[in-house]
């Protein structure tokens, strides 16, 4: 039984963590939020102790540690714009990191923890749950096997999530690209991360679409053209899943195919976490791709004579 603590134990995929370590047989000893809306810990771990304040957590874990009950592992689902801090805090410990997407904001902070990865000898790994998920991975085989009889062949992807959020998002940390990356890093960095596991090195990266509530644009890697568009605005819901009540839509076409991975997603952080403690696991390099991608979107300008553009474009509100 491994030693968890947990950073960021209010947050909206804290549970998921939570339920992680208590199914893979771990304990969580110490949980920290500065919000002290955590009653869900009763249904996971009732004894943890449990901080407001980040100097009495950081004090806590070292007196645990100097009395011979350190922590293993060190849990981050803090916002984006703390990952890397809050990294360095669980190796500094002697800790392990699992932390939440995006790992970090910015490439070169990858180039950093990988100098105190080396220093601490502890790991750093990413939660790329997509690579996990049963149709994505009999997606990557079928890609593989195409490319094997054509090594110059390349699919034509439409890539649409939609998942609608109300007014708070804009009030939150979510909704300043400083804190949260903007919309694609925020709710899209797991499924540039699933493209280019599958689809190769990146060719080319443009920007069609940037609006606080959404992004899209074209991306081109070895084998694959892909047209995306990301929402948290429910005007873009289609009609037909609004008369379901429903306010998240996903579709994700391989040539034309829709590959079904709606099932399965509060699963995935449990197998995220008996892959890394059964020595698996997502680090650094696996990381940089997908953080590379988002902050190139951060960083350019909207250009809509390249590439191919998503049909979602045109009902920009």
């Amino acid at each position: 039984m491994k030693n968890f603590a947990l950073i960021g134990a209010a947050g909206y995929i804290a549970p998921r963590h939570m339920k992680a370590i208590k199914e893979t047989n771990n304990d969580l000893i110490a949980a920290l939020d500065k919000n002290d809306s955590v009653g869900i810990l009763d249904s996971y771990f009732p004894t943890a102790d449990f901080f407001v304040e980040y100097e009495r957590f950081d004090r806590h874990i070292d007196l645990l540690k100097r009395k011979g009950k350190a922590i293993d592992y060190v849990s981050i689902a803090s916002p984006n714009y703390l990952h890397d801090s809050h990294i360095r805090f669980a190796l500094r410990q002697g800790a392990h990191a699992i932390c939440e997407k995006p790992l970090v904001l910015n490439p070169h902070n990858i180039d950093a923890l990988s100098i105190i990865e080396e220093e601490t000898g502890k790991n750093i790994y990413n939660i790329l749950q997509l690579r996990l998920h049963p149709s994505i991975i009999a997606l990557k085989e079928h890609v593989e096997n195409e490319v094997k009889l054509n090594p110059n062949k390349v699919f034509d992807v439409d890539l649409t999530y939609l998942t609608s959020r109300g007014n708070w998002y804009f009030t939150s940390w979510k909704g300043a690209e400083d804190k949260s990356g903007g919309i694609a890093t925020n709710i899209g960095v797991h499924f540039y991360d699933m493209l280019g596991w599958i689809f190769g090195d990146l060719k080319t990266n443009v920007s069609h679409l940037k609006h606080p509530s959404a992004n899209a644009g074209y991306l081109e890697f070895e084998h694959a053209r892909v047209k995306w568009f990301l929402s948290v605005s429910y005007d873009y819901i289609p009609d037909e899943i609004k008369a379901q009540g429903q306010r998240t839509y996903r579709s994700i076409t391989v040539d034309g195919k829709e590959i079904e991975f709606s099932g399965g997603f509060t699963d995935l952080h449990t197998l995220s976490y008996e892959h890394i403690l059964n020595g698996g696991g997502f680090g650094l390099s696996e990381a940089r791709k997908s953080i590379e991608i988002v902050s190139s979107i951060r960083k350019s300008e909207i250009d809509t004579d390249t590439g191919e553009i998503h049909p979602f474009v045109n009902k920009a509100v």
